[in-house]
């Protein structure tokens, strides 16, 4: 991160994911390039920049980084660098002969699948986290010193806490996980 406006950095992170969906295009991949694009610039960087916003600080410059810090950071990326040229240039590569067939039926029966190559279990295990994620944020927020909700609002955002829950509860339901 070279910029200190928090902002920019999430315009920034914006522009490296859209360039990992471009990578994905050009690998003839157009399905998982497209979930990229929905989910990641769709969603992620999307809520990303919504706290940024309602945080107090949105528009402030983050403090300026000590010159050890720099230096560190400068370090790992040349290290980082370094060994992944040396990797590619010790490793020799060939063309694959294999036949690339990635289409959206595989794919899609692969992630719902329950069997030794789906990956039902971990897509649920993974929304579960990001709901106690998403609770536990709500909570700190909650009890955020200097808050001035009032008792209805707190009830009101348990509720929707509440119903959020249900809903998960109701489609693992459906879907028998």
């Amino acid at each position: 991160m070279t910029t200190r406006k928090i902002f920019r950095s999430a315009i920034w992170l914006l522009f490296s994911l859209i360039g990992i969906a471009a990578l994905y295009f050009w690998l003839q991949v157009e399905f998982i390039a497209a979930v990229q694009i929905i989910v990641y610039v769709g969603g992620i960087v999307v809520l990303i920049i919504f706290s940024i916003f309602l945080t107090q600080q949105s528009g402030n410059e983050m403090p300026k980084q000590p010159l050890k810090r720099t230096i560190t950071s400068a370090l790992a990326v040349l290290f980082g660098f370094g060994l992944t040229f040396l990797q590619i240039w010790k490793y020799n590569f060939q063309p694959s002969t294999k036949n690339f067939d990635w289409s959206v039926s595989k794919i899609g029966s692969q992630m719902l699948g329950t069997k030794a190559a789906g990956y039902a279990l971990p897509f649920e295990v993974v929304s579960m986290l990001l709901l106690a994620a998403m609770i536990g944020c709500i909570v700190i927020a909650m009890k955020a010193p200097g808050s001035a909700t009032s008792g209805k609002a707190k009830e009101e955002k348990l509720e929707t806490i509440k119903e959020a829950s249900e809903i998960e509860i109701t489609i693992n339901e459906i879907t028998g996980t």
